[in-house]
């Protein structure tokens, strides 16, 4: 396990020259990562979703495609299609912005649910299917969707559905007064990412793929999911509760977040730390409890103190 935390560590670091004071930000990504899942980011414009998306993509070596979502984008737009090519007389397929390693969907709420909808099968099934045709994705395949929390005039909020295919929903929030003085004093000439160079292959990040995968769940560790999870569908201020896959979600992140500290087996404080982000974009508050002011992450916060850690 040591071996991989030798190689998670410079990840992180490389990131790190562009994205100041945010390490817990960074390894909630590289989860994202490490278990082939997708995540959401969700924040004012400015506190560097783009830059951290690319510094992603930049440091493993990956193909990195960016779609900028307006009400005007159609699904051909995202994954491609036939195209009449008169020469041959014949259809040809060509290839959308889905066909990458690491795609952006930057300001996702923004597109209909039409093209919203175009993303359901490549995120849960990693492959496309048009005109009775499938097409497979690259591995790894990586949406990084980001979305503004406070404007939401022609907005069009993700559907149930598809925001459950996000592992982890995550912030970035504001930078320190100081953190702030060194990013805009590390742009006076050029931007850090223009130099960033590239830490892994993509080899390297099939293997840790893989490797997660071993990371031991114990039975305490699952009933104590379960148990978490379960208890969403019955509490009060919950309209809607978190489904099985919030519960295998939580496992594949809890396992990452494992390997990231430097253990092949999953402890309840790797549940507790991946709970808020792998739960409250499942789950809809009763609007009672939205009315004084509730948020996910408190009621999350009061139900894991109702279960007995193991």
């Amino acid at each position: 396990m040591a071996n991989y935390v030798q190689e998670l560590r410079p990840l992180i670091q490389n990131i790190e020259k562009v994205i100041l004071g945010k390490t817990e930000v960074v390894k909630f990504l590289i989860v994202g990562l490490l278990t082939n899942g997708h995540v959401l980011i969700e924040d004012v414009p400015g506190t560097g979703k783009t830059t951290l998306s690319l510094a992603l993509a930049k440091s493993i070596n990956a193909d990195f495609k960016r779609i900028q979502f307006t009400p005007d984008l159609l699904p051909s737009d995202v994954t491609g299609g036939f195209i009449y090519n008169a020469k041959t007389t014949e259809f040809e397929f060509r290839k959308g912005p889905v066909f990458t390693n690491i795609l952006l969907a930057d300001e996702i709420n923004r597109t209909t649910p039409r093209t919203q909808s175009a993303l359901l099968e490549c995120m849960q099934e990693f492959k496309l299917t048009l005109d009775g045709k499938t097409f497979e994705l690259a591995r790894p395949f990586m949406v990084i969707a980001t979305e503004n929390p406070i404007e939401f005039q022609g907005t069009y909020p993700l559907p149930e559905s598809q925001i459950d295919r996000f592992l982890l929903k995550i912030s970035m929030g504001y930078l320190s007064s100081e953190e702030e003085v060194k990013v805009i004093a590390g742009q006076k000439v050029k931007h850090p990412i223009e130099d960033l160079k590239p830490v892994m292959d993509m080899q390297s990040v099939l293997q840790l793929q893989l490797a997660v995968k071993n990371i031991e769940v114990s039975k305490l560790v699952l009933d104590y999911i379960v148990k978490i999870v379960s208890l969403t569908r019955h509490q009060e201020d919950i309209k809607l509760g978190a489904s099985a896959r919030a519960s295998i979600a939580l496992m594949k992140a809890s396992s990452a977040w494992a390997m990231l500290e430097g253990r092949d087996y999953v402890v309840p404080e790797d549940v507790v730390k991946l709970l808020p982000s792998v739960l409250k974009h499942r789950i809809v508050l009763q609007p009672k409890a939205a009315v004084v002011g509730k948020k996910s992450e408190e009621v999350i916060s009061e139900l894991v103190k109702t279960v007995a850690v193991p």
